[in-house]
C-alpha cells in the first residue's frame, strides 16, 4: 500500500482496571508463563501486520487536565499504536484475530487520524 493511499489510525489497547487488580492475584509461575506466551503471541501478530504497523508504545501514568488543575488519573489503556490502512473497517478486521482479545475483558479501539481544522 503506498502511503499516499493509506489513511492513518491510532489503536488503544485497554483492559478494566478490575481485570489487572485480578490478574495480579494469579500464581506467579502461571502468570509468567501466560504472559510469555502472549508476547509470544503479540510479536507473531505485529510481524504478520508489520506493514500497517507505524509505531507501538506502552501507556504511562495518566494526568486529568482541567480548568482547576492537574491531578494524577487512572484509564483503561494500556498500549497504543498508530497503524496505516485503506480504511477504518480494514483496520477494526485486521485486530480482530489480535492476541490481546485473550484477555478476559479487554478491547481494542480504532479510531482515524484525521488533520484539524
Amino acid at each position: 500500500m503506498s502511503d499516499t493511499a493509506a489513511k492513518k489510525f491510532m489503536v488503544f489497547f485497554s483492559i478494566p482496571l478490575a481485570t489487572m487488580v485480578e490478574w495480579q492475584k494469579t500464581d506467579p509461575q502461571t502468570r509468567e508463563a501466560a504472559e510469555k506466551t502472549m508476547m509470544q503471541d503479540w510479536q507473531t501478530w505485529s510481524a504478520a501486520h508489520a506493514d500497517m504497523i507505524l509505531g507501538t508504545e506502552v501507556c504511562g501514568k495518566t494526568k486529568n487536565v482541567l480548568a482547576a488543575g492537574v491531578s494524577d488519573s487512572r484509564n483503561d489503556f494500556v498500549v497504543y499504536s498508530m497503524v496505516q490502512g485503506a480504511s477504518h473497517e480494514a483496520v477494526a478486521q485486521a485486530y480482530q484475530s489480535h492476541p490481546h482479545l485473550q484477555i478476559p475483558n479487554a478491547s481494542i479501539q480504532v479510531m482515524e487520524v484525521k488533520p484539524m481544522g
